[in-house]
């Protein structure tokens, strides 16, 4: 007797205890009363009739993430593959149709997903779909809300978070990008090189100006010099053209002169004797006296060309009036 009571004590106790769950936070449990939908249970401490109610299954109220890997192909015919990322969660007021109305929820988001993608992909090429990545996401959670909802489930956000084209598109995509990173660095070397001439050719024309103006400046100086020298010969009774060959001669010396302080200079000037200064010194005095003596007789020749008279023209009718006297 105290045995049967021990026993029927202790199937109590498990009863009693087995009437009691607990339900985590953010989550729900779904009670089912002889195999038909009696509840639903939110997180806390439970109570169901033993063997009368049972926990048909618990769903997750948290957000959930689906990654989906879909292939499809652009609109010019590259194959890419694209990675979805759909964020959803169990609407906690439609518990009963996410744990009734849909076996598989997972399966149904991806044949949405594969459905949009497909759909929206084929339209754009391949530079267009990696701009546009946002356009297909948003028509991904588009088209999944208006779907899922039905179902109990609320689409937070989609990502499309990676494509991956083929590898050979990959491999030419990096070539058009190389190449024209080269045009551009050959533009702006061209130009760096133009820049450069420019302003070479700008100093060199500078410098070239420069130098004309100093030698321009040393020639009238020169001359200058000159003038003032054959002033100074002039008064001490040397003229005009002994004076200037003086003065050439005296160049010449100068210019031996600088030839010869130049140890490893192989020029020679002929002639070069000491004669040859006294030569030169007559010819020179020669040459001007009779470029002078020329230039003397043109001016007096032109100036007896101006002072001949002109022919006297014999007017008309002057013999007929002297014909009719002689008759």
């Amino acid at each position: 007797m105290g045995t049967a009571f021990i026993i029927i004590l202790v199937l109590g106790f498990f009863i009693l205890m087995s009437s009691f769950f607990t339900v985590k936070q953010q989550s729900s449990v779904i009670i089912e009363r002889f195999g038909k939908f009696h509840s639903v249970r939110n997180s806390g401490l439970q109570l169901k009739i033993p063997i009368v109610d049972r926990l048909a299954g618990r769903v997750n109220l948290k957000i959930q993430q689906l990654d989906v890997i879909i292939e499809t192909k652009t609109k010019d015919n590259v194959f890419i593959k694209m990675k979805v990322s759909v964020q959803f969660k169990v609407i906690q007021e439609k518990v009963y149709d996410a744990f009734y109305k849909l076996e598989y929820p997972h399966d149904q988001i991806t044949a949405y997903v594969f459905d949009v993608v497909r759909a929206e992909v084929p339209k754009l090429k391949l530079d267009d779909v990696f701009e546009r990545k946002d356009d297909i996401a948003i028509a991904v959670k588009r088209e999944l809300n208006e779907a899922m909802t039905t179902y109990g489930y609320d689409i937070i956000n989609t990502l499309v978070t990676d494509i991956d084209p083929d590898i050979q598109v990959k491999n030419a995509m990096n070539r058009i990008n190389a190449a024209d990173r080269e045009k551009t660095a050959a533009e702006f070397e061209a130009e760096s090189s133009r820049i450069r001439i420019v302003a070479k050719a700008k100093a060199e024309a500078e410098s070239k100006r420069l130098q004309g103006q100093g030698i321009a400046d040393q020639r009238r100086e020169i001359a200058r010099g000159l003038v003032e020298s054959v002033e100074v010969l002039n008064n001490v009774g040397i003229n005009s053209q002994e004076a200037s060959a003086l003065i050439v001669v005296t160049q010449h010396y100068d210019t031996l002169q600088a030839i010869g302080a130049d140890a490893n200079s192989n020029l020679i000037l002929l002639p070069n004797s000491p004669q040859a200064g006294s030569d030169m010194l007559n010819n020179m005095v020669a040459s001007f006296t009779a470029s002078n003596q020329v230039g003397e007789m043109m001016k007096k020749n032109n100036k007896k060309i101006e002072k001949k008279p002109k022919p006297i023209e014999p007017q008309s009718g002057y013999e007929d009036d002297i014909l009719p006297e002689t008759k």
